[in-house]
């Protein structure tokens, strides 16, 4: 439980140091993500969970 509450923190940092040093570039960041079709999105979604379970079986490994 240490180790995941150890990663969640770092997941935490790395998340908010964009939002932290430019706020106004994610602002414009997120406009333009609304104007991306769902689908598209999904298969961007699909694509992250994909290499990060391969990044975890490499880590593991």
């Amino acid at each position: 439980m240490d180790f995941f509450l150890c990663i969640l923190g770092m997941v935490f940092i790395v998340e908010g140091l964009p939002y932290f040093a430019f706020p106004d570039r994610i602002k414009a960041y997120l406009v333009k993500v609304t104007e991306i079709p769902d689908t598209t999105l999904r298969m961007l979604g699909f694509a992250a969970i994909v290499a990060g379970l391969f990044l975890v079986y490499l880590g593991r490994t």
